[in-house]
């Protein structure tokens, strides 16, 4: 296993950690269920100059949510060749789910 590959890993399993946030992978499980190796490890970039993760939100609101991922990632970082690079989180996508309570309230309101 590469170094890459192995901070890969460890930052997937931090991600897992974080109520809220998961990787942004391809959607379909038949693709998945086909390929040799972990898709989650797709939604993550590693090269010297930048670290980036890509995330669908599962809940709001998101400031305080990537606020912990971002902590949680950089601590597992510290200990790396990569503790000073540039950490990039995108949240490519909303969970339908995280909208819901969002919904409810403003059906409410009306």
């Amino acid at each position: 296993m590469t170094p890459r590959s192995e901070l890969t890993r460890s930052l997937l399993a931090v991600l897992g950690r974080i109520s809220g946030l998961r990787p942004a992978t391809p959607a379909s499980t038949h693709v998945g269920s086909r390929v040799p190796w972990d898709l989650d490890a797709m939604a993550v970039g590693i090269d010297d100059e930048l670290i980036e993760i890509r995330v669908v939100a599962l809940a709001l609101p998101l400031p305080p949510i990537l606020r912990e991922a971002e902590a949680a990632l950089r601590a597992a970082l510290a200990e790396t060749r990569w503790k000073d690079t540039r950490l990039r989180l995108v949240v490519c996508d909303i969970d339908a789910a995280a909208l819901t309570p969002v919904v409810h309230a403003s059906d409410a309101g009306a």
